[in-house]
């Protein structure tokens, strides 16, 4: 699943900076580590960038057997809570590695702080049944594309998410689009329905 030095294509990340405008701030929550590549990308509009860095988080969640606690532990690995809420969210290859209630769990406590119709990008391994042990790493290109860099050469078992796995598990969000990139993974944009909390 790594991309060549060019990066792979990806239409609906492409998207989702196309839909940015220079006079409308907006808020983007990264749910990755920080990244310069991100900076640089989203520098050019009027954006407030949180980083989350959860790949620490993911096995604490997964671990997390208690569903009265997963969601402050879910809470305590965002960012600080702010007044604005996120417009846009990056989940890169992270929920790859959530087991579904912590999934569930997790972008739950994410839809809270979003808007109405914030728009989520996410990459699902769809068709490899195995995948890195542990999240890759991304830079994003001006153009859409995003060139993957990987973390370790361990593999585990891919879940292979489906949409309809993503409809129950994530029931704040509707999947606006989804498509199978040439590496093989899904790449999807869900909109945010939930509103948000105060």
């Amino acid at each position: 699943m790594s991309a060549d030095a060019g990066g792979v294509n990806a239409p609906l990340f492409r998207r989702l900076l196309e839909s940015q405008s220079a006079e409308r701030r907006a808020v983007v929550l990264d749910l990755g580590p920080a990244r310069m590549e991100t900076v640089a990308l989203f520098g050019q509009f009027r954006c407030r960038l949180e980083f989350a860095d959860l790949d620490d988080g993911l096995d604490q969640l997964n671990g997390e057997a208690d569903p009265l606690l997963l969601p402050q532990m879910a809470e305590s690995l965002l960012p600080r809570r702010r007044q604005e809420a996120a417009d846009i969210v990056l989940c890169w290859d992270l929920l790859n590695y959530l087991q579904r209630p912590a999934l569930m769990t997790l972008m739950a406590r994410v839809a809270a702080r979003s808007r109405p119709g914030t728009l989520v990008h996410a990459l699902i391994v769809y068709s490899a049944p195995r995948m890195p042990a542990r999240p890759d790493r991304y830079a994003a290109l001006p153009d859409g594309r995003l060139v993957i860099q990987r973390t370790t050469g361990a593999e585990c078992a891919a879940p292979r998410y489906t949409p309809e796995d993503l409809r129950h598990c994530l029931p704040d969000y509707t999947v606006e689009s989804a498509m199978l990139l040439k590496n093989g993974m899904q790449e999807f944009l869900l909109r945010s329905m939930r509103k948000t909390e105060s």
